[in-house]
């Protein structure tokens, strides 16, 4: 087995094939930018649609409002000594090579503008690192703040405990209040609001597509594996991230055949048919209403329990509900549950007993990828490896410091799933393609929708030959039926 290579310097990733994303000059980051929004999806989420004319004056004050808000962004503007601790554990200067797409690099465009107009340094010209907030600065904001993942790998390394990702949320709201955003995002927040999920999947196509997979399953197994949208006084809503139900159908089969085996009653809601929560990329606003919408939907149909699906960003929306959107003492438990945890409940209270068989996975060498939203924001570590314990013979991990609280982002965390990001994505995944080749694994487990869709392009792109798939998918393989 090949050395890993703990630091790999990525000057340039491109790969020879005609289908490969274009590749990325070094040091041209700056010349990848996300689309900007549409003015109707904004309209739709309480944002303007375009720049608004006093557009610095707002920006400035928004900044003011929230260092006012948020202490710990006001310690992160002052605490840096730039000392670069951070500067190669950021998979997208690994990638990329630019010197200004690291974390303080990056926060430093906002330290400028912080020093500016916030600290006496800002008062004479030429005093201290200060810069003005003109539309120069703002075109690097834009550029930069978008190929953050908000991954937050830096913070595990700082000496001083700046949260790299506070600042690209500051910086992205402050943009967004002043008419800057990307078309991937606010798109994305407003078909929530539209139709309940990221995808946009209207109400009946949802209904539809569970009626065929129950029908598909019962042809397959011959069992009445029933997958039930806004049935009332059911003992849990499952809030699945949408893709489960048309991309990563093999998750959406694992959900039924878990509670078709456990004898629980379930339901999806066509209000809300969608943990991934993309005002966490946006702003406060959005992302409390979209979070909302969980409990409501859950109250609606009388449910008992809520659980979230396998979504690394809807895990870390989700464990701030409590503050985010109200109690949740009318639910047990009241308080965020992932599916991982209820599963391991379940095997502790000896559900499964008898009935995994681990052979069925034994074509697999498995190996996990923490998503960085899951794993570092959301604590959600233990649970997702004692499933694939339970019902693997074969699982090996990564080495030790590309996983857990050090695990790597797959690059297109943070609103990054975008075809216009296609470089940066390619580019920023790549230390999390190598640790995936040096295990010589042939499936790569995750629970992030996000990660499902990004890993199979970047494992093609790199030429790692693994499948991708979900923890319940490998249960759902070894679960014999009854």
């Amino acid at each position: 087995m090949a050395k890993f290579d703990e630091t790999p310097i990525i000057k340039d990733p491109a790969v020879k094939g005609e289908l490969r994303p274009p590749k990325i000059r070094e040091h041209a980051s700056a010349e990848v930018k996300c689309h900007p929004s549409k003015p109707k999806d904004t309209a739709a989420i309480n944002l303007p649609s375009e720049l608004v004319p006093d557009w610095q004056e707002r920006a400035i004050a928004r900044f003011g409002e929230l260092l006012d808000k948020n202490q710990a962004l006001r310690v992160y503007m002052d605490a840096c000594v730039r000392c670069g601790a951070c500067t190669d554990k950021c998979q997208f200067f690994l990638g990329t090579g630019d010197p200004q797409n690291f974390p303080v690099a990056r926060a430093e465009l906002m330290r400028k503008v912080y020093r500016r107009y916030f600290t006496p340094a800002g008062l004479v010209p030429g005093l201290g690192d200060a810069a003005d907030f003109d539309e120069e600065m703002l075109q690097k904001w834009y550029t930069y703040f978008y190929q953050c993942s908000e991954c937050r790998r830096c913070s595990v390394f700082c000496p001083y405990g700046i949260d790299t990702a506070e600042i690209t949320a500051a910086a992205r709201e402050i943009m967004a209040s002043i008419g800057i955003s990307t078309k991937y995002v606010t798109e994305v927040v407003a078909k929530v609001y539209e139709t309940g999920n990221n995808l946009g999947i209207p109400p009946l196509a949802w209904i539809d597509n569970s009626e065929f997979l129950a029908e598909d399953m019962e042809e397959i197994t011959g069992l009445p594996i029933q997958f039930p949208v806004d049935e009332e006084g059911a003992d849990i809503l499952l809030i699945p991230p949408s893709a489960d139900n048309f991309a990563n159908t093999d998750t959406m089969i694992g959900y039924g055949k878990l509670f078709h085996f456990l004898g629980v009653s379930w339901t999806t809601s066509t209000y809300c048919n969608e943990a991934g929560n993309f005002g966490l990329f946006l702003n406060f606003e959005n992302l409390q209403k979209v979070n909302q919408r969980m409990l409501e939907a859950g109250r609606q149909l009388g449910a008992k329990t809520i659980i979230w699906g396998e979504c690394g960003h809807a895990w870390r929306a989700g464990i701030l509900t409590p503050t985010l959107s109200g109690s949740m003492d009318d639910f047990d438990p009241p308080y965020p549950y992932h599916i991982s945890q209820y599963i391991v409940d379940m095997f502790r209270k000896g559900a499964f007993e008898g009935h995994i068989d681990k052979s069925a996975n034994d074509e697999f060498l498995v190996t996990y990828h923490d998503p960085c939203n899951s794993a570092r924001a959301g604590n959600l570590l233990d649970e997702p490896r004692e499933i694939i314990r339970n019902t693997c013979n074969r699982f090996v991990e990564m080495p030790r410091n590309t996983i857990r609280e050090n695990t790597f982002c797959c690059g297109a965390g943070g609103g990054l799933l975008t075809d216009e990001l296609m470089p940066i994505r390619m580019a920023g995944g790549k230390p999390r393609a190598e640790a995936v080749k040096y295990t010589q694994a042939n499936y790569l487990a995750t629970v992030c929708a996000i990660c499902k869709a990004q890993l199979p392009e970047l494992m093609k792109y790199w030429e790692v030959p693994v499948q991708v798939g979900g923890v319940i998918d490998l249960l759902a393989n070894s679960l014999k039926l009854k």
